[in-house]
């Protein structure tokens, strides 16, 4: 037992000087005006018009109507105390057909969303991909074309010249292994590819795009920029010790983490990922001098928690898991590892049907503070649906998601403690959003969002998280009472 874990659950933890506290939001969720100022479909906005694709039929087109009401966000992030925002920015808005010169128009929203954010004392934090693709890129093939890597290039090149003056924090990609496995492997997102082959493709010249983005943020960004990329690793566990367990969750954490670790911070992909994958191809879609350009040093590495994987040998799917809780789709999101099986954890669970364990980001972040010592940490992503609704007296009660949040910041606050250079937290989400292929079915807002008016209400946890903020302390259990 270490020493943070003996402390009492009664004892305020309080996180070090200058930790950032914040929240986190994707564009095609948020922003709306999807046909406004040059702006030209993505993948997902060809993917929610498609008949059964997503839940209800719900599309982006105005999801929150962020791109109108940026102002109005941003005066709540500030009301909430952060000192941070992460968001994303929309290539098909910037650069409609993913290629050529930058529209203004798409640029000049992001400046007024940067400057207002700096205004009220919130640091932003940009994403420059988070899984909006131009349409005309994927009609061109997508990510399995080396070409759409290059593009990509290009296209940090030109957002780094716009915001490069007064953005200090750059991520390249968010969850390469969802753009990759869920959009082109099991199709549950866009552009629902269901090709396991063209997956592995798609995840490599996803590397490639990484590496090639920061060598151009390199060239165009000040020193002071920090570059990094935001990862969603499995922290994967055997459901028992026996070999064959143990080796099915070998294979999950090397498809699931070792191909993007692997590449981006160790420069080479796993030994033994050719081999899990031999069935399906050789790899000769791997040029020299790929993996050195993908392995770029990076100022932090971001991590995208939820809930941890648990998985077996072959031997029967349980109903629901046969992909890891990852949408329920037909086809696997784990090429060369399509057999493993999947179980749920016992306790309670979340809306997503997700087991809340926050014993999974704790290991999770102790294991990257031993494989890379010298990166700082940020928890780019971290929070939980549940069935908000607002009560009577027109607010939002929900005390499970305090709780969830109680536990996971106790578990950075203990891998802080034991070493793990944790610099910042981004709660996902700010604002209930478009829930990609679950639509507007899944909320995971601090602040609750009415879709038919558009309203803006805290919850309960917003003004909970607010308060962690604001005072850098985590206050004891007992304390949570909102």
């Amino acid at each position: 037992m270490t020493a943070s874990e003996a402390r009492p659950l009664t004892a305020i933890r309080r996180f070090p000087s200058g930790f950032l506290w914040g929240t986190a939001t994707a564009a095609y969720q948020i922003e709306g005006a999807a046909a406004e100022d040059g702006r030209t479909p993505s993948i997902w906005d060809t993917f929610s018009h498609t008949p059964g694709k997503v839940f209800a039929g719900h599309t982006g087109d105005v999801a929150v109507d962020h791109y109108h009401r940026f102002r109005d966000d941003v005066r709540l992030m500030a009301g909430l105390g952060l000192t941070a925002y992460r968001f994303s920015v929309s290539w098909s808005r910037v650069q409609p057909t993913g290629r050529g010169p930058a529209v203004q128009k798409g640029l000049d929203f992001y400046r007024a969303l940067v400057d207002e954010l700096l205004a009220a004392g919130i640091r932003p934090a940009l994403t420059l991909y988070h899984w909006d693709l131009p349409q005309e890129l994927e009609d061109a093939g997508g990510w399995p074309e080396r070409a759409t890597a290059e593009r990509f290039g290009e296209y940090a090149t030109l957002v780094a010249d716009a915001l490069g003056d007064r953005v200090d924090r750059w991520t390249t990609l968010n969850e390469p292994w969802c753009s990759a496995f869920l959009g082109y492997g099991s199709g549950v997102h866009a552009p629902g590819r269901t090709d396991p082959v063209a997956a592995l493709r798609a995840a490599h010249h996803l590397n490639l795009a990484h590496g090639l983005a920061v060598q151009a943020l390199r060239a165009a960004l000040p020193p002071r920029a920090e570059v990094g990329v935001s990862l969603n690793l499995h922290e994967v566990r055997p459901l028992t010790r026996a070999p064959g367990d143990v080796e099915a969750a070998r294979r999950i954490d090397t498809v699931g983490n070792g191909i993007w670790l692997g590449p981006m911070l160790d420069g080479t992909y796993p030994e033994d990922l050719p081999a899990d994958t031999a069935r399906l191809t050789d790899w000769a879609f791997v040029r020299p001098g790929d993996t050195a350009t993908a392995h770029q040093p990076l100022d932090f590495l971001g991590v995208n928690y939820y809930t941890p994987t648990v998985v077996s040998a072959p031997g029967g799917a349980e109903p629901g898991m046969a992909d890891g809780g990852h949408g329920g789709g037909a086809f696997s999101p784990w090429p060369g590892a399509d057999e493993v099986v999947f179980h749920q954890p016992p306790g309670e669970l979340t809306a997503m049907g997700w087991s809340v364990d926050a014993s999974g980001l704790y290991d999770l972040l102790t294991r990257l503070a031993r494989q890379y010592p010298e990166l700082p940490l940020y928890v780019t992503e971290n929070g939980a649906a549940y069935e908000d609704v607002v009560g009577p007296d027109g607010t939002v009660h929900d005390p499970e998601r305090i709780a969830y949040l109680h536990g996971h910041l106790e578990a950075v606050h203990r891998a802080v403690e034991d070493g793990a250079d944790v610099r910042g937290y981004f709660l996902w989400s700010l604002l209930d959003n478009f829930e990609w292929a679950y639509g507007y079915g899944k909320r995971f807002g601090a602040v609750h969002v009415d879709y038919a008016t558009q309203q803006r209400t805290p919850k309960a946890s917003a003004h909970w998280y607010a308060r962690v903020a604001r005072s850098g302390e985590l206050p004891a259990r007992d304390a949570d009472a909102d």
